[in-house]
């Protein structure tokens, strides 16, 4: 049996790319899955039933990140609905790339505030019901970007540069009540985001890296779950990268 055989995981901007690949990955091991979207009704239904066709629950719950006062509803329904919280993993995430002289306060505020903020405002809501339990696993979904810096996306990582900062403070602030926070680090991935990249700046790139191709979001996936499993308990306060190689 599953170790995450009837574990509540909750994944934020679940239901297409990288979050998608860890709902259908934990869903997979038997968990009860519940994930955030934030427009998409029609996607999120097709993930429940996704979900549910592999024998797990799945439960898609509309929230914008942004928003503190549902990110505390949103902590209220799972507890009052599961009675616990078991993972929880940070995935939502906007780009709003620009050079910095033509970005704009909106562009950066936007970025901050979703990317960032959002982490914060799902946590802190959830933080107490993980120190109650006395166990737990946060997995952040941060970027390269945070690490190595990108040009034209100022907002994104920097955004992403906070996320990897909150990471490691708050592993060292929760470790003592069993819980580990860590976070995955992908370079570029095939979701909707690369999409939005132009084709000249893709082309430039790929070249660049190692394993000669882009991930696939089951590949961050994979990783996410060993995070939160048992294979990884001596594990806290990291970043992994999963970039093919680029930022070597």
């Amino acid at each position: 049996m599953s170790e995450f055989k009837d574990k509540v995981v909750l994944i934020t901007g679940g239901s297409r790319g990288i979050g998608k690949a860890c709902a259908l990955a934990f869903a997979r091991e038997g968990a009860n899955v519940i994930f955030t979207y934030n427009k998409s009704k029609k996607q999120a239904q097709a993930l429940e039933d996704e979900i549910k066709s592999l024998g797990a629950k799945g439960l898609g719950l509309q929230a914008d990140v942004r928003d503190y006062q549902r990110c505390q509803q949103l902590s209220e329904e799972i507890m009052d609905k599961f009675g616990q919280i078991d993972v929880l993993v940070n995935n939502a995430g906007i780009i709003k790339d620009k050079a910095l002289m033509m970005m704009s306060k909106q562009d950066w505020q936007d970025v901050i505030d979703t990317n960032l903020s959002g982490i914060f405002n799902v946590t802190k809501n959830f933080i107490i019901s993980f120190m109650k339990q006395k166990q737990g696993n946060i997995i952040n979904i941060t970027s390269l970007s945070g690490i190595i810096g990108t040009p034209r996306q100022v907002n994104y990582s920097s955004s992403k540069g906070g996320v990897i900062s909150f990471t490691r403070s708050l592993a060292r602030e929760v470790a003592g009540f069993g819980i580990r926070v860590n976070a995955v680090a992908p370079g570029f991935v095939q979701t909707d985001m690369l999409d939005d990249l132009k084709d000249e700046y893709i082309n430039d790139i790929k070249p660049q890296i190692p394993l000669g191709r882009f991930g696939e979001p089951c590949e961050v996936a994979k990783v996410v779950l060993f995070l939160a499993s048992q294979r990884s308990e001596y594990i806290t306060g990291q970043i992994l990268r999963v970039d093919g190689g680029l930022g070597m």
